[in-house]
């Protein structure tokens, strides 16, 4: 028997559920409304703040982000941001608990230390930090210098995040992203003398001229790096979402077979190296925090990825930004343009956003459950929805007799992945997916 499909399929990561695309620009008030009423004092919250720009444009790169040459552009775009937290603290009139706080981008390496001081003080005036908040930050090598880690440190960051993709120079010409491993293993270093107690490495597969040689020096060039936590992605070649990826040659990337084989080979590795498996592609350290979020059964997953954060709350700022609680989603608009010249206006920057019915926050529920824990109990389902969750339950089962591939087992209310299936997990998680099929969306290979 044949265990994959001839082409494997375009599907969802399932950072969130309903996902991205079905976001409305008619939810975005009332989904705001709903969020902002939810917010207490008492309740702690986490923040994301997007810096939409980078100094050079990777051709594989996904983000919402801009190139710029300049520094006038990232140091207005910063004004903005400081006005829109101000408004948000005179909506909700609170000064919540904040114990998550996530630098993404684009390139937040790219602040100075003058902008950084500004959000920064804004962020103290808005939320109480709680004593064991954690703030983790993007970084791209190529940005290092003093100024940055005088900017990180302003931040307060307690973890990095480093984007390595390959070490191969051949790869690296086709993305360009040169980065050589030396000024990568100066970085790490110098981070871990700044008194950062975490830190990320990404890397990723499916890209063009990438083989299973190479991508295992890779991976073992970032084993040698000591990272607490390694991330493993799938390159999505998105051209129609992502124009800058026509730069890349759609005829040097990898088949299908050998995405899988790559992807195989490098988790086997990092394992191998001590690594405990988190989620779909996730690696840390046995000590990590995410680590023993797993083993406690408390791995979340969010927009960011795999988190140990337990927040309900979670709060964007900035371009394209997504904020979100177990209710509704709401989403910034993403064109940086429109989001300085509204917020300069005073108006609300939520471009698109949903209200989630019944039946999503279940399904929500049930992917996240796979997507973490790689399992799915019925029982969990009635004691939180009650016996709507019956339903639901038989889902589950007519998940598992349609499952061509061997990848889930389902016994006594309980879907199981196997585990030597873990990487196909978002094909069973599809099967959950209500908005699959509706609207054109694009996404990236289910490996």
């Amino acid at each position: 028997m044949t265990f994959l499909p001839s082409k494997l399929p375009q599907l969802p990561r399932y950072t969130s559920y309903p996902t991205a695309p079905h976001f409305n620009a008619q939810s975005a008030s009332d989904a705001q409304n709903i969020l902002y009423s939810s917010i207490t004092c008492d309740a702690p919250v986490s923040v994301y703040i997007h810096i939409p720009f980078c100094d050079r444009l990777c051709w594989f790169c996904g983000c919402h982000t801009k190139h710029t040459l300049k520094y006038e552009p990232v140091a207005a775009y910063v004004k903005t941001l400081i006005r829109e937290i101000e408004q948000f603290r005179r909506r909700v009139s609170v000064r919540p608990k904040l114990n998550f706080l996530h630098f993404g981008g684009g390139s937040p390496s790219m602040l100075r230390p003058a902008e950084a001081r500004l959000i920064k003080e804004a962020l103290n005036t808005t939320f109480e930090f709680t004593t064991d908040a954690e703030t983790s930050v993007e970084v791209d090598p190529n940005d290092a210098c003093e100024s940055m880690m005088d900017a990180l440190s302003i931040l307060g960051m307690t973890r990095a995040s480093l984007g390595v993709q390959d070490f191969n120079p051949i790869v690296q010409d086709a993305i360009n992203r040169p980065q050589g491993f030396e000024e990568t293993k100066a970085l790490v270093d110098a981070l871990r003398l700044i008194g950062v107690s975490s830190l990320n490495i990404d890397a990723l597969y499916g890209l063009p001229f990438q083989t299973e040689q190479s991508i295992l020096k890779t991976t073992q060039q970032v084993i040698s790096l000591e990272p607490d936590r390694i991330a493993l992605f799938g390159y999505a070649h998105v051209p129609s979402i992502k124009k800058h990826q026509n730069m890349i040659d759609a005829k040097a990337l990898p088949t299908d077979d050998e995405r899988i084989k790559q992807a195989s080979a490098s988790r086997t590795v990092i394992q191998e190296a001590g690594y405990e498996t988190i989620g779909l592609d996730h690696f840390a350290k046995k000590y990590d925090s995410l680590a023993r979020a797993k083993r406690d059964g408390k791995l979340r997953r969010n927009f960011q990825g795999y988190t140990t954060d337990q927040a309900k709350t979670l709060l964007g700022f900035g371009a394209s930004s997504i904020s979100s609680n177990r209710e509704v989603y709401v989403q910034n608009h993403v064109a940086t343009n429109t989001y300085q010249r509204l917020v300069s206006q005073g108006e609300s920057v939520a471009g698109k956003g949903l209200v989630l019915s019944q039946d999503d926050q279940i399904r929500a529920f049930m992917i996240e459950a796979l997507m973490c824990n790689f399992k799915l109990d019925g029982a969990e389902l009635i004691e939180r929805f009650g016996n709507v969750g019956t339903d639901y339950i038989l889902e589950m089962e007519a998940a598992a007799l349609a499952d061509p591939y061997e990848i889930c087992d389902f016994e006594q209310n309980i879907l199981k992945i196997r585990p030597n299936r873990y990487d196909f997990v978002r094909l069973i998680a599809s099967r959950f997916d209500a908005y699959l099929n509706s609207g054109q969306s694009t996404y990236s290979k289910a490996v």
